[in-house]
């Protein structure tokens, strides 16, 4: 069978393609300290500055092994561009959104003009490029954003689980500006160079807002970014965190190529719960590649194979990779990928 490079054969799994073998890739985010200290790219510089945040993104396939590249490193870029508070990242830990900006409708005036190559998502777009001007011909070159809902709840704050339960002419028009953005920046992302495109929508979570609300408040947003992304030719990945089992058949209703299922997901169900769908996941990010230590390899390999033969296409963590987490460790997981054949 003809040896396929890692671009060639993404590409082919998610056109259902026969292949050699399985891609080994990370749809969520990838730094680590280790890779930090190999590349001397650390966080918080590598959330901001374009050339950093390349850097350690290219380290996830020099120095870890994975065959692809992928930026951002967390999921506040788009919050701070719309003026959210944010609290500082630090070498090991991620930023969080702490305060918010929108509370009704007319708050949104205050964004007309708003332009996507600004702040810290201008330099997202830049590494991108930086990225595919080096690796754009071999490795897929996965761009990411937070998905539109969660973004709505960041701009929002926690009221926006009841706000989209009393006042759905508010919740859907802040669903269409989140969307609207959201569109624009993963199109800016593809027009820089992204060849696979990831959807990180944490909270859109069918296990927290029902199926109404996710059909009403989710499935179309989604749908219109998802429709974009395939105009330009881009596959999706869609990760939701949390247990999905019972939501798997909505989510995929948007069109999504493939759905990444965190490790309260039972990965034999997820399967079964989609049609055509592709499942990628869900080796638990913590129990698994962090917290059972550098010399667990050996488990590491055990908890692949047991996902592999539940039936998932894509071999990854279940959410993003813990900043401390053993480059072997990932190793181990990356070598079960490479070595499944479908």
């Amino acid at each position: 069978m003809v040896e396929y490079t890692p671009k060639e054969r993404l590409a082919r799994v998610f056109a259902g393609k026969e292949v050699d073998r399985m891609p080994a890739i990370c749809a969520t985010q990838t730094g680590t300290v280790e890779q930090m200290d190999a590349v001397d790219a650390y966080w918080p510089e590598a959330h901001e500055d374009p050339v950093k945040m390349a850097a350690l993104a290219e380290a996830g396939h020099t120095v870890v092994g994975f065959e692809a590249v992928r930026v951002p490193f967390d999921i506040t870029a788009e919050a701070e561009f719309f003026g959210c508070g944010i609290k500082p990242s630090t070498k090991e830990q991620q930023p969080s959104v702490i305060s918010h900006v929108v509370s009704k409708a007319e708050d949104l005036e205050q964004f007309e003009g708003y332009n996507i190559e600004d702040g810290r998502i201008g330099n997202v777009c830049k590494a991108v490029k930086i990225l595919a001007d080096k690796y754009g011909d071999e490795l897929p070159i996965i761009g990411s954003m937070i998905g539109p809902f969660s973004l709505a709840q960041h701009l929002n704050g926690d009221s926006w689980f009841m706000n989209i339960m009393t006042d759905q002419e508010f919740g859907l028009k802040l669903m269409e500006f989140t969307t609207e953005f959201c569109t624009q920046y993963a199109l800016k992302q593809v027009e820089n160079g992204a060849n696979t495109f990831a959807i990180i929508d944490p909270t859109a979570s069918y296990q927290l807002i029902g199926a109404d609300f996710y059909k009403t408040f989710v499935v179309p947003f989604h749908q219109k970014i998802v429709e974009a992304l395939h105009e330009k030719g881009i596959p999706s990945i869609l990760h939701i965190c949390g247990d999905t089992t019972n939501g798997l058949a909505i989510m995929e209703t948007c069109g999504v190529d493939a759905i990444s299922v965190d490790q309260n997901v039972d990965p034999v169900a997820a399967v079964e719960n989609v049609d055509k769908a592709l499942i990628l996941g869900n080796l638990d990010p913590v129990s698994v590649l962090w917290n059972q230590g550098e010399d667990n390899v050996e488990g590491v390999k055990e908890e692949s194979k047991k996902v592999l033969d539940a039936g998932v296409q894509l071999l990854a963590p279940g959410c993003g990779i813990v900043s401390k987490t053993p480059t072997q460790n990932l190793q181990a997981m990356i070598e079960a990928a490479k070595n499944w054949t479908y």
